[in-house]
């Protein structure tokens, strides 16, 4: 392995790691009052400033052509109830399994290709699908200790489903000429008046409480967003997609570790069984690709 290949391991597992830390600053903002549309507003606000001050540092492009101006808007969509909907889940779900349930987007994004844009159905990707549901369903069978309901499953679930849906909207659309950096700035950007709206037009807007809670607001852009970000797009350039896509089961592990050794959460072990399994299934999603070359070589 040389030093580039390096390199791009130690990117992928710092984004992952940085993207995982999303409880360890959003859980402490909303046991100091802020809830969760206050708080994405102010980590969107953050990101989007500091997502354009390292674009103008770094002399990349902010334009659009005018046929990537509705996909941005739908992107903006996208993101914004992706997140609205991971934090609310922090509310019902411990940390770690919020996140594991979040992490089955690369399944719904293979499904979503294939029901609307006429993929094949390969063997492997059934297995991983099934291996998936049987894994939230170990979720749902939980023996009641930690937290755990049905709302706050079906609330990651749908921050999994428009994150697949924002993924595919920007491979499928005009978005896919974009940089990836612009791409996530608009995105963020065009984001910001969902939570606006979930704010009564910022009536409900409340500035942060205390110090901390500003500290907790800025980490939360810098870390699971800025830096996350950046050190994902060094990974796919040094070392690919796919194995890019196998190092980020490190996101979903960071929060499981945060959740149980900063706020005291309990993992039995059934709920440990269907995050492994999913954490598993998405891997072989990841890695499907690279096995079917594997077991038939081009000529």
């Amino acid at each position: 392995m040389n030093r580039t290949q390096w390199k791009g391991i130690v990117c992928a597992v710092l984004s992952a790691v940085s993207f995982g830390t999303i409880p360890l600053f959003a859980l402490p903002l909303y046991q100091h009052g802020m809830n969760t549309p206050n708080v994405l507003f102010y980590r969107f606000s953050m990101a989007t400033v500091m997502l354009g001050a390292v674009m103008l540092l770094r002399g990349h492009s902010f334009r659009l052509a005018r046929n990537q101006i509705v996909p941005s808007l739908l992107s903006g969509l996208f993101l914004a109830v992706t997140c609205l909907f991971l934090f609310l889940s922090l509310w019902h779900l411990d940390a770690g399994v919020a996140a594991t349930v979040l992490f089955v987007y690369p399944i719904m994004v293979a499904l979503i290709m294939i029901v609307f844009f006429h993929e094949k159905l390969k063997p492997a990707m059934g297995i991983c699908m099934f291996l998936a549901l049987g894994g939230i369903a170990l979720l749902y069978q939980g023996d009641g200790s930690g937290k755990f309901s049905v709302t706050g499953l079906v609330y990651a679930l749908l921050a999994g489903l428009f994150y697949s849906i924002y993924m595919v909207n920007a491979k499928k659309s005009p978005l896919r000429t974009l940089s990836s950096d612009t791409l996530t700035f608009y995105a963020m950007l065009f984001g910001l008046p969902v939570f606006l709206i979930a704010l009564r037009g910022g009536s409900d807007l409340r500035l942060p409480p205390d110090a901390f809670s500003w500290g907790c607001l800025i980490c939360l852009a810098c870390f699971p967003a800025l830096a996350s970000y950046l050190l994902l797009a060094f990974a796919l350039q040094y070392i690919g997609p796919t194995m890019t896509a196998v190092i980020g089961v490190l996101e979903p592990a960071t929060s499981v570790v945060i959740g149980v050794a900063c706020f005291g959460e309990k993992l039995t072990f059934r709920l440990v069984c269907g995050i492994l399994v999913i954490l598993f299934a998405v891997t072989l999603t990841a890695l499907g690709d690279r096995l079917t070359f594997a077991r038939k070589p081009e000529k």
